[in-house]
C-alpha cells in the first residue's frame, strides 16, 4: 500500500507544479471610433489576425515564437487606408504579454516585464 501511496503523492505534486510552456499572451485593442478592417499582427514564423475588430473591442491570441524578430500590425481603417506599425523584438521562445493598443493618434506597444526580449543583434 505505501508504493500506491507514493505514487498518488508523485502525481498530485507534478499536477499542482505542471509544465509551463513558453508563449506570448498577445491582446490587440481598438481604442478608436470606428473599426480596424483585415486586422494581422506577424511575428517570427506566423501571423494572426482578424477579419474586423469593432470600436472598442480585444482581440485575444497566444502563440509560441520560434525564431526572432520583430512583430509589425497592419490594419485598414473604414476609409480604406493601409496603417502599419512595428512592434518590439522577440527572441525564441518569449515568453509573456504584450497589448497592442490603436488609439485615434497610433499604434501603442506595452510589454510586461515578465515578457522576455532582447535587443535586436548589431550588424
Amino acid at each position: 500500500m505505501r508504493p500506491f501511496g507514493i505514487v498518488i503523492f508523485l502525481t498530485c505534486l507534478l499536477a499542482v507544479t505542471g509544465c509551463h510552456s513558453a508563449h506570448v499572451q498577445a491582446t490587440v485593442s481598438n481604442h478608436t471610433s470606428q473599426p480596424l478592417l483585415l486586422l494581422e499582427v506577424d511575428y517570427p514564423s506566423a501571423s494572426f489576425g482578424t477579419q474586423v475588430l469593432a470600436p472598442g473591442a480585444d482581440f485575444h491570441y497566444r502563440f509560441k515564437v520560434l525564431g526572432t524578430g520583430n512583430l509589425h500590425l497592419t490594419y485598414t481603417d473604414q476609409s480604406h487606408h493601409d496603417h502599419k506599425s512595428e512592434g518590439p523584438y522577440l527572441n525564441e521562445n518569449a515568453d509573456g504579454p504584450i497589448h497592442i493598443t490603436v488609439d485615434p493618434d497610433g499604434v501603442h506597444w506595452q510589454t510586461s516585464p515578465k515578457t522576455t526580449m532582447q535587443a535586436p543583434p548589431e550588424s
